[in-house]
């Protein structure tokens, strides 16, 4: 085990916003949360996302399925690593969609209007 793992654990699985959208559309697709603030939200959201922001995580963590794959993606994926970390060491099985939102709508993937 490097210098690195020691510090900061294993390396996080990451995914691209489109290969997040396809595990999205799969029979079993992983549940993805959205770690941004509400009101980053009104340029829209990942569909099916579950806005728990990252300063509400530790405690909200409980309301997470343990059972199920979590992909984490913030605004420009600087914050979703942070999440995924946590939630990583929490025993949560998680990917961390690179990026973020800005990539997901540079890619042209759709996104739910804001509520």
């Amino acid at each position: 085990m490097g210098i690195w793992e020691k510090l900061f654990g294993p390396p996080l699985p990451q995914i691209t916003p489109a290969g997040a959208y396809a595990r999205l559309q799969e029979s079993n697709p992983p549940l993805i949360i959205d770690v941004r603030q509400p009101v980053e939200t009104k340029s829209g959201s990942v569909p099916g996302a579950v806005l728990v922001p990252l300063t509400e995580l530790g405690r909200r963590m409980g309301e997470l399925p343990p059972d199920q794959e979590i992909l984490c993606i913030c605004f420009s994926g600087h914050r979703s690593p942070v999440a995924a970390r946590r939630l990583a060491r929490a025993g949560y099985r998680v990917v961390n969609v690179t990026g973020g939102i800005t990539a997901w709508q540079k890619a042209g993937l759709p996104l739910d209007a804001p509520a």
